[in-house]
């Protein structure tokens, strides 16, 4: 399989760069003090459509004949490739059609649209979705453009690593969510020509990680099923270009679970003041739990993509913060009488906990007659504080079960 050179890459450079952003690299004092060496983060969730999408979609239309883009494009996509896809078409005057599951989430839906794309909802996975657009090219004459299994997609996410030898030379090492592969194999290719020693690592969502048993196996594997808050490197199956590069580069995967996504994602809105999704957020959660052996750096973390639903996003910062500590959910057991919840509170009140949410209930069959059970949600200021509460409610007679 021809392998994308250090010129593809180039080139697209040259030929993206009148249209893309050139993204910041911003330095992360939190991340560098968590992990004993510069971190710096590289915002393509501020690029154009909200992730680094646009890159090789663009690269690959342009690339395209005046007859084929005369006959359209077509793109399967959770979001970010149809976003990028229907922008890329527009600015290039071409028609694009993007088939999304129907489960793609409401912002990305009317994002995809209002770039120009005429969007259809099928299945319920990208899968489904990638069948109903290889059906439309077959029937139309359009141009597939798929998310990540195309040299020309390859070498204009490599245009990331350009970008970040440019502003941080004495890089070491590169830290890139992946799903089907378009990205890290880009960066590894680009990394590989102008700077062999930096290593390069993908991070993948634990529940959805395909290539380690891929690479295990020596050939793109499917995965037999696959669930993350994820979306955007929720692939089930490797491209072949993507994974042709990245095996002959040896390069490294590390996975990361649901929790990690979480607090990755709290710690980018809080501390780096940065929107971004639980996919752009994994090369975060990787540097968060120290699953990378030996790391090196400086250290750049490729945030992919900002592109999340505020509903999911409330969601998932819940989650981060209970992940974090900074929540405690419990169940108490008090005597049905006047006055006991609010000797509750008080104590709680004294451990110096926020209140967030509580109720009670007379109906659990393990309450005797006498007895209600509250829940309560409680703000707390991190693990040792949340430990305090938990030991002062005891401490007070109070028989409590935290929640995990």
């Amino acid at each position: 399989m021809e392998s994308v050179t250090l010129d593809d890459i180039e080139a697209a450079a040259a030929r993206i760069a009148p249209v893309v952003r050139r993204t910041p690299t911003v330095e992360s004092r939190v991340l560098s003090d968590r992990v004993g060496a510069p971190v710096l983060l590289k915002c393509e969730n501020l690029q154009r459509t909200g992730s680094f999408k646009p890159r090789g979609a663009y690269n690959r239309i342009a690339n395209l004949s005046a007859d084929e883009r005369a006959r359209g494009v077509v793109a399967a996509s959770a979001g970010n490739h149809g976003q990028g896809v229907a922008w890329a078409a527009t600015e290039l005057g071409t028609a694009s059609t993007v088939f999304m599951p129907l489960g793609a989430s409401l912002p990305k839906l009317v994002a995809t649209r209002a770039y120009g794309a005429d969007v259809h909802q099928v299945g319920h996975t990208v899968d489904e979705a990638l069948i109903a657009a290889r059906e439309f090219a077959d029937r139309t004459g359009a141009t597939l453009i798929h998310p990540f299994d195309h040299p020309d997609i390859v070498a204009g996410q490599g245009t990331v690593a350009l970008e970040i030898l440019e502003q941080v030379p004495d890089v070491a090492t590169v830290v890139v969510p992946t799903g089907g592969g378009g990205l890290l194999a880009g960066v590894a290719a680009a990394m590989h020509a102008l700077a062999p020693h930096v290593r390069v690592i993908g991070v993948q969502a634990a529940d959805a990680a395909a290539w380690p048993s891929s690479l295990a196996a020596g050939a793109p594997t499917a995965l037999p099923k696959m669930a993350t808050m994820a979306d955007g490197i929720a692939v089930g199956l490797p491209g072949a270009v993507p994974f042709a590069e990245v095996a002959a580069l040896g390069t490294e995967i590390v996975t990361v679970d649901e929790d990690a996504l979480a607090k990755a994602l709290v710690l980018s809105l809080e501390r780096a003041k940065l929107v971004v999704e639980p996919a752009g957020a994994a090369g975060v959660a990787a540097l968060l739990t120290h699953a990378i052996p030996n790391l090196e750096g400086p250290v750049v973390a490729i945030l992919s993509g900002g592109n999340i639903d505020p509903l999911l996003l409330t969601r998932v910062i819940g989650h981060g913060l209970s992940a974090g500590g900074r929540y405690l959910e419990l169940r108490v057991t008090i005597a049905d009488r006047p006055g006991a919840l609010s000797a509750l509170l008080a104590v709680v009140g004294a451990a110096e906990a926020s209140v967030v949410d509580v109720s009670h209930s007379r109906t659990a069959s393990t309450l005797a007659v006498d007895e209600v059970e509250v829940s309560l949600t409680l703000e707390t200021r991190g693990p040792a504080h949340r430990d305090e509460v938990l030991k002062t409610l005891r401490d007070a007679g109070f028989g409590v079960r935290a929640e995990p």
